[in-house]
């Protein structure tokens, strides 16, 4: 029994790896909404390059009252190439594949103008006496709460892409993300506020079948 809980995931551990943990009423106001946002990872093995690579998928979108978008970039904070784009009947769900050795996952979640930001490096580490690595997860910035005082699903559309949400912490004290991810929230801002998506937001689509098979980092 001791064994059991000491395996036990921590809640920031939770966190780190499985992404925000939305109370109930916003998760059942994105399904009514038809918001389709998966932050979840995974360690994939490529049979031909004979390596681990971890997988993820950008996805989301927004109505007027609501938004959740989830997306990659590397450790410097540039654009990863997506494997493939990921097509679909409905909107506001998923839009591409992306597979890499290591990533830094983006997930923000909207309820009119108050936002709410994770953002989490994932990387392989390997095991003892395993061939198989394990996923090491950790937290760079979680902001709660934020305020952007802008309708940019609507009147303030000509601002997407400028502004981001302002995050404070419990003294009242502006909370800052890391600086070289600072393009990424804004392009992720407009993710969360895009109503009707059918596109991506960070990842690059690439339609070279070399490139997008590749799984490789790539910068803008």
């Amino acid at each position: 029994m001791a064994e059991t809980k000491q395996n036990r995931l921590t809640s920031e551990e939770v966190l780190a790896l499985r992404g925000l943990r939305l109370p109930v009423a916003a998760l059942k106001a994105l399904h009514r909404s038809g918001i389709y946002c998966e932050p979840a990872v995974s360690i994939e093995y490529q049979q031909l390059a004979r390596r681990y690579v971890i997988r993820g998928v950008e996805s989301g979108g927004a109505v007027a009252p609501i938004g959740a978008y989830c997306s990659f970039v590397d450790d410097d904070g540039a654009p990863l190439t997506a494997l493939q784009r990921v097509d679909s009947v409905g909107v506001n769900g998923l839009h591409a594949v992306v597979l890499a050795p290591g990533f830094v996952r983006l997930q923000m979640f909207r309820i009119e103008t108050t936002y709410e930001l994770l953002i989490t490096r994932h990387t392989l580490a390997t095991v003892e006496s395993k061939h198989r690595p394990s996923l090491r997860n950790s937290i760079l910035f979680h902001g709660r709460q934020g305020i952007l005082e802008m309708k940019l699903w609507d009147k303030d559309n000509q601002f997407q892409g400028l502004v981001a949400p302002v995050f404070y912490g419990r003294s009242g004290d502006q909370s800052a993300a890391p600086a070289r991810f600072h393009d990424a929230i804004l392009r992720l801002t407009t993710g969360v506020c895009c109503i009707g998506c059918r596109h991506t937001h960070l990842v690059q689509i690439n339609d070279s079948s070399s490139t997008a098979n590749s799984g490789m980092v790539s910068a803008p």
